[in-house]
């Protein structure tokens, strides 16, 4: 194989990995809390790859009026909060989601369906007539056929934020993790707003954008690959000729 040969074929198959990467960034741009994927390409060596990484800007806060819809507000923390929630194989990992609704057995989960987890673990809630998510995370309730106004703190949100040493890394599942299996830390100072959601951190136009860059660096992949194919079939003939 030709050294244009193997660049070009190389060169394809990243632009294709990074055109889903970018594929999926827009599909999730109405995702709340959404953060999307970051595609670099690390060197000219077949051994070398795509290098994924993940975009952690915020987005917009947007006002729901929905009391269950949670913003994460950590500009008083001094770092990006994050709600925490069990990953499909139990393990914890973190999210800016905040879309919460209760599921067929009465626990808190995402607009995903992921566990959202307080203070003993996973949140169950009664059925209520009335709730209130607190700017610390807590969660109270009127039960169905208390008096009025009689609250009851059933659980506080688990809200943390990273250590400065620490990494946030996203694995296949969407979910945040800190790189190294580290955990992330508690932080008081973290707060949250009822009635409001996060938007996703994706801009449709810049990745449309993008989708047709990738799209012609393909092109541009492709045609390399015939024009080598096409002067090592040359090469050949003026070989046997000789």
């Amino acid at each position: 194989m030709s050294k244009l040969l193997e660049l070009s074929a190389i060169g394809a198959r990243e632009t294709m990995l990074a055109q889903a990467m970018n594929s999926h960034n827009l599909a999730n741009a109405s995702t709340p809390g959404f953060r999307k994927d970051l595609a670099v390409y690390a060197g000219t060596r077949s051994t070398d790859g795509l290098k994924s990484g993940v975009d952690l800007s915020p987005g917009t806060v947007q006002s729901t009026g929905n009391k269950l819809d949670i913003a994460i507000d950590d500009s008083t923390a001094g770092s990006e909060g994050y709600l925490v929630i069990e990953a499909p194989d139990g393990s914890e990992a973190y999210s800016r989601r905040g879309d919460l609704r209760l599921d067929a057995s009465g626990f808190l989960v995402n607009g995903s369906g992921q566990f959202v987890l307080g203070a003993a673990g996973r949140i169950a809630i009664q059925p209520y007539s009335e709730i209130e998510i607190g700017g610390d995370g807590t969660i109270s309730i009127q039960r169905l056929g208390a008096l009025p106004n009689a609250l009851q703190r059933i659980d506080r949100l688990r809200l943390v934020s990273l250590d400065d040493d620490q990494t946030m890394v996203k694995g296949e599942d969407g979910l945040l993790r800190v790189q190294g299996g580290d955990e992330a830390i508690p932080n008081p100072q973290i707060r949250v707003v009822s009635g409001s959601l996060e938007t996703s951190n994706v801009n449709p136009i810049d990745s449309l954008v993008q989708m047709i860059d990738l799209a012609r660096k393909f092109e541009t992949q492709v045609k390399l690959m015939q024009a080598s194919e096409e002067n090592q079939q040359s090469l050949d003939q003026i070989l046997r000729f000789s």
